[in-house]
């Protein structure tokens, strides 16, 4: 039988991004309002990451030394890079403490990974208009490719479970960058397409580093990997790499068949600004998010189990299916990594501690014995109505209980929680907690009258929207 080498038109999936990314007055005034929170919190977390040598270790140039004059500049850095690892450099420390925004469906995911890709190329073409005597972009443009980013990856995780075969939702985020990101630097329709269609034949990077027993560090650059890819991807588009239209759609050899196992890869809501208005930001715990709920029963429980905890006989957490498949583990923990993905450490830390902070996934705070030892009186069981709610698109619930039982027969009430505090149901709730945590990055890093600075510019929606993109990442750098 002799192959078809007919060329089709670009899938349907292709063209609807592309399509979508060209648009204008697809943002509301609530997706904007969210996305400048959503820019103010991604910085404060990559300031955040920082203190941790195990991610300080993977910044900077690829080769020591090979700086670019006028390349993106990297906050709480001296870094100029070009701008593939300078997206590796921010993508990495925005998710490096798992602390940024959360989009939860049949795939979740951290749509903020997005701007890895989009603050770095827009500071890097800003340098370049303003060395060419254009101008600059606008951190309304930034805000508008981040509302996009946010859309893309959020729609495609609707319906689509990568999980389910294996594969990390980083995928998502490449592919959302890639075209978002060739839109910034002049890509037209069909250079998107072109882009895109080449993050799809990419492929997706296995799972294996967020699971048992091979939890490691990987899952906290694997978003700076992704965003780094994207803008490889944009770039060469734009210098006239061909694209594949059927990328997906070509039988045995495309997307759909080779990587999702004959599943149609699916659109199913009109493009928009739906997934920013209705992200999940993580404001009072570093931890992963279908364990928010379960930490905060957990704090809530710690005054009266404090003065108890070698009273202990069982502990009962009631969690969503996708909780119970993902981060319920026995067994020892063997790095920070693999701890923040464990819902009995978070646990833990939570009714021991009544906090819990980034540094108690540390090595020096896991070695404490009674966290491991209240892990072993631990059972994690699925609660249906959570499974149901996380899922209904009215609800997007998060929905965890934890109750403590003790040797002479009493208990404590069951602490069920279904919203976090970074959710839309409790957005006002957390507006305050997310200034908070944002205004304590910035004095761990930046200097008073700066941080100052910074704040004015957050506080002022229309005066920020108007700032070039590159005067707002020079407030952060050193």
């Amino acid at each position: 039988m002799q192959n078809d080498v007919t060329r089709s038109e670009p899938d349907q999936v292709l063209q609807l991004i592309a399509d979508y990314v060209l648009s204008e007055n697809f943002a509301s005034s609530t997706a904007l309002d969210t996305a400048r929170l959503c820019l103010m919190d991604s910085l404060g977390c990559a300031l955040l990451a920082l203190d941790y040598p195990a991610c300080t270790k993977l910044l900077g140039p690829m080769v020591p030394g090979a700086s670019l004059n006028g390349g993106a500049r990297i906050p709480g850095t001296n870094y100029q890079l070009e701008p593939v690892r300078a997206a590796f450099n921010l993508g990495t420390m925005i998710r490096w403490l798992d602390f940024n925004d959360t989009w939860l469906a049949a795939e979740w995911g951290h749509p903020s990974d997005n701007l890895g890709a989009i603050l770095t190329v827009a500071d890097y073409a800003s340098r370049q208009n303003l060395w060419l005597g254009r101008e600059p972009l606008t951190v309304r443009q930034v805000l508008l490719a981040a509302i996009q980013a946010h859309e893309i990856q959020g729609v495609l995780a609707l319906d689509n479970a990568l999980n389910r075969v294996g594969l990390d939702h980083v995928l998502f985020v490449r592919v959302a960058s890639t075209a978002v990101v060739t839109r910034l630097i002049g890509g037209s329709h069909g250079e998107i397409i072109n882009a895109i269609s080449n993050a799809f034949l990419d492929g997706g990077a296995l799972r294996t580093y967020r699971h048992a027993p091979n939890t490691g560090s990987r899952k906290s650059w694997a978003a700076g990997d992704a965003v780094s890819r994207a803008v490889f991807h944009a770039y060469q588009a734009l210098r006239g790499e061909m694209g594949y239209p059927t990328a997906l759609t070509a039988p045995t050899w495309g997307f759909q068949d080779v990587v999702l196992r004959g599943q149609q890869l699916k659109l199913d809501r009109p493009l928009g600004s739906y997934v920013m208005e209705n992200v999940l930001f993580k404001i009072s715990f570093p931890a992963e998010f279908h364990a928010q709920t379960a930490v905060e029963a957990a704090i809530r429980l710690h005054p009266l189990v404090k003065d108890r905890i070698d009273q202990i006989s069982r502990i009962v957490i009631e969690t969503q299916e996708s909780g119970k498949r993902i981060i319920d583990k026995s067994g020892p923990l063997h790095n920070p990594a693999d701890r923040d993905h464990c819902i009995q450490y978070m646990v833990a830390i939570g009714l021991l501690k009544g906090t819990l902070q980034a540094d108690d996934y540390e090595d020096r705070a896991a070695a404490d014995p009674r966290i491991d030892c209240l892990r072993k009186k631990m059972e994690v069981i699925e609660n249906r109505e959570f499974s149901i709610d996380y899922l209904e698109p009215a609800k997007r619930s998060i929905g965890n209980a934890v109750q403590v039982f003790f040797e002479d027969g009493s208990f404590t009430d069951k602490i069920s929680i279904e919203y976090p505090i970074g959710h839309p149901r409790r957005r006002q709730e957390g507006l305050a907690l997310l200034l908070d945590k944002f205004e304590s990055s910035l004095k761990k890093r930046i200097a008073p009258a700066r941080a100052a600075e910074i704040l004015r510019c957050f506080a002022d929606q229309k005066n920020l929207e108007r700032m070039a993109s590159n005067q707002l990442i020079d407030l952060f750098v050193l």
